[in-house]
């Protein structure tokens, strides 16, 4: 589902991420570890050419999309149908005046969610053509999605202000699952969450994957979290990859003197 070779991200001729290789298959998690300014970040949002302003080389495919060569048309069909992005703080992209149900519902009127193959033999339509599904089948899929992350549907009356981050975080994995994504980029989705709350949201990425088969790039500085739920790990410095490999092996066996300095910071 990704694929990376050799690629490097600079700012004004300054290397800010350089990762020689990363795939991240169907049903796989794969974990970035490192400290604040370490190129977790960049490196994710690169793979979706949400980077404009970087010099990027290398090849990146996601979803069978070469993100380096592809039109703006056709990484915007990638977006968030196929790709999802989970971001630290998903209460900021959430407009306070308008109700969760409502935010959805445009996100995947947006992305064609809903719209039903009118059949090619009816006379009426020609042969591809799409009719809307209606309002009952959105709110169907909508309901749908936000039980699998276990909330509640009356959560789609709410506003965002009448939500816990916890609840922000897994609506926007709710909103992942509506648009039918086959892979989530999450940027710290633990972050700034109390440890029961921590734990229902790892709960859900590890249903997730198995259930759907997602794959999961997580970005993270959070090893006891990465250490539950990635398969494989890659530990960042300084925007450069300085070990990878199975998570079990990383985490209990590392090579690098900055893998075992980051170990030796938990509590």
């Amino acid at each position: 589902m990704i694929e990376v070779r050799g690629l490097q991200v600079r700012y004004g001729g300054r290397l800010v991420a350089d990762v020689p290789e990363l795939d991240v298959g169907r049903g796989e998690c794969v974990a970035i570890v490192g400290e604040s300014g370490s190129g977790k970040s960049t490196t994710l949002m690169s793979l979706l050419g949400l980077t404009p302003d970087a010099e990027i080389s290398g090849h990146v495919r996601v979803c069978g999309v070469d993100v380096l060569t592809a039109p703006p048309r056709r990484l915007r069909e990638i977006r968030g149908a196929r790709v999802a992005l989970v971001m630290q703080t998903p209460q900021a992209a959430l407009s306070p005046a308008t109700r969760l149900g409502v935010l959805m519902r445009r996100a995947l009127k947006l992305h064609g969610v809903g719209k039903v193959p009118s059949s090619p033999t009816d006379g009426t339509s020609p042969q591809g053509a799409v009719t809307h599904g209606g309002k009952g089948r959105l709110d169907e899929i909508m309901g749908e999605a936000v039980e699998a992350v276990m909330l509640d549907r009356e959560i789609l009356r709410r506003y965002p202000h009448e939500i816990s981050g916890g609840q922000a975080q897994r609506f926007a994995l709710a909103l992942a699952i509506a648009l039918g994504a086959e892979v989530i980029l999450a940027d710290e989705p633990t972050s700034a969450l109390d440890v029961t709350v921590q734990a229902e949201v790892v709960g859900v990425l590890r249903r997730l994957r198995a259930e759907r088969g997602l794959a999961l790039l997580l970005v993270s500085h959070d090893l006891a979290l990465v250490s539950t739920v990635a398969d494989r790990v890659l530990v960042m410095k300084d925007g450069v990859v300085v070990e990878s490999g199975p998570a079990a092996k990383v985490l209990a066996e590392p090579s690098h003197p900055y893998t075992r300095e980051l170990l030796e910071a938990l509590p």
